[in-house]
C-alpha cells in the first residue's frame, strides 16, 4: 500500500484514482502522517437485508397464552 503526501495526491489525483480503481489502496498523509485511506468504492461493506423472510402473525396474538399468564400472577399472590 502506497503512502503519498497531501500535495502529490492533488498533482496526480486522477492517476492515483485510476490505480485504486483497479483495487490498489493508497494512504494519503499531511508530513508523514496518515490522514486517510483511498480505497475502491466496492470494498464497502455490503448491504444487509434484515429479516429472514415472511411471517405470519395470528389473529389471537394479543391474546396468545392469556391464561398462562394470568396464572403466573395468581400463584405469586398479585
Amino acid at each position: 500500500m502506497q503512502t503519498v503526501n497531501i500535495h502529490e495526491a492533488k498533482t496526480h489525483l486522477s492517476r492515483y484514482l485510476e490505480r485504486v480503481a483497479q483495487g490498489d489502496e493508497m494512504i494519503i498523509a499531511r508530513a508523514g502522517h496518515p490522514l486517510a485511506r483511498l480505497v475502491p468504492y466496492e470494498t464497502a461493506l455490503p448491504l444487509r437485508v434484515l429479516g429472514l423472510g415472511e411471517a405470519t402473525i395470528p389473529e389471537d396474538f394479543d391474546r396468545m397464552a392469556e391464561a398462562e399468564i394470568a396464572n403466573m400472577f395468581e400463584e405469586d399472590g398479585v
